[in-house]
């Protein structure tokens, strides 16, 4: 591999209790969690930003970010914020409303080294069961307070949402100083609003699922662009308009981006598990995304992690760019 192909996973949620091997509260298998971490190494990925979504993550994302340092220096790091669809922990604090915010403010004041972005927050119109729409609203802006404090970046998240997580955005983008609507799954017009707003557009497995998907991501600003995989979901599937474009990843590249797979009901140690997203497969995600665009995968990936690191590490990219 080049050493140009170095890669940041800007979206993983490695909280989930999949990457310990317990599905839906039941052990399956043993906790392969450190080959995991291997195995994105291997593939050229030198960052994992997890995913903060609750109080309760995030104070586990943080505690991860410690455990596992590179010779380059940490190679994970987090955001802290609250899933709009687990906004009603808010409320549903012991303490208030308050005392959640205080808690999420505490976390990222006392891990500034750990922590790079407040999120994952946003509006989920799809998913009005967990959390209706006028508590995510009151939770969303919160979390724009919480940006202005800390002085981070927005990891964002919007589904279905009309014009609402637009306003809201629009609204508040003097009290952050930028931010990536992670996962984008939304229109050509949605996505050429939010890059005149000055946010990043991130794609996944997910955002590259059908023609109309691809078309989009064809036509975001190069410079706008960031990669993830969402693990452990959000994987690219054969069935996906995306999948073709991955027929000239070079062999070699594609056993460290795609190894062998078992089922998780006959797992064994060494293999990833089938259907289980890892970082490891942001390989798949570039190519593809190169492949769609008609651009150079290396060439490309440098510019993905430069776009990655303007946002999230902005010292390390301004003494880069003085050199």
């Amino acid at each position: 591999m080049s050493a140009a192909m170095r890669l940041i996973d800007i979206g993983i949620n490695l909280t989930d209790s999949m990457f310990r091997g317990i599905y839906r509260g039941k052990h399956v298998h043993a906790d392969d969690y450190m080959l995991m971490i291997e195995r994105a190494k291997r593939a050229g990925v030198e960052r994992l930003i997890i995913t903060g979504t609750n109080l309760k993550d995030s104070r586990l994302a943080v505690e991860k970010t410690k455990k596992t340092p590179t010779e380059s220096g940490p190679m994970l790091y987090s955001t802290v914020g609250c899933h709009p669809t687990r906004c009603k922990e808010f409320n549903n604090h012991a303490k208030g409303p308050e005392a959640y915010y205080a808690a999420l403010l505490a976390i990222v004041t006392e891990n500034k080294k750990n922590v790079v972005a407040i999120g994952e927050c946003g509006l989920d119109y799809d998913r009005l069961m967990f959390c209706p729409k006028d508590i995510q609203k009151i939770y969303f802006e919160k979390q724009f307070d919480l940006a202005e404090k800390t002085k981070l970046p927005m990891f964002l998240h919007s589904r279905n949402t009309g014009n609402d997580f637009y306003d809201m955005v629009k609204a508040n983008r003097h009290r952050f100083t930028g931010g990536v609507v992670h996962s984008f799954t939304g229109s050509l017009e949605e996505m050429k609003s939010l890059v005149e707003l000055g946010l990043y557009i991130g794609v996944n497995g997910c955002s590259l699922k059908t023609q109309a998907n691809i078309e989009v991501v064809k036509q975001i600003p190069i410079e706008r662009l960031m990669l993830e995989t969402d693990g452990p979901w959000c994987d690219i599937r054969p069935t996906h308009a995306s999948y073709s474009h991955l027929k000239d990843t070079p062999a070699e590249e594609m056993k460290l981006y795609a190894p062998p797979s078992k089922k998780k009901e006959k797992f064994e140690m060494g293999y990833t598990v089938k259907s289980r997203n890892e970082p490891c497969a942001m390989g798949l995600v570039l190519y593809s995304v190169a492949s769609i665009r008609g651009c150079d995968p290396h060439e490309f990936a440098e510019i993905v992690w430069n776009n990655t690191c303007q946002l999230f590490f902005p010292d390390e990219y301004s003494t880069q760019q003085s050199l």
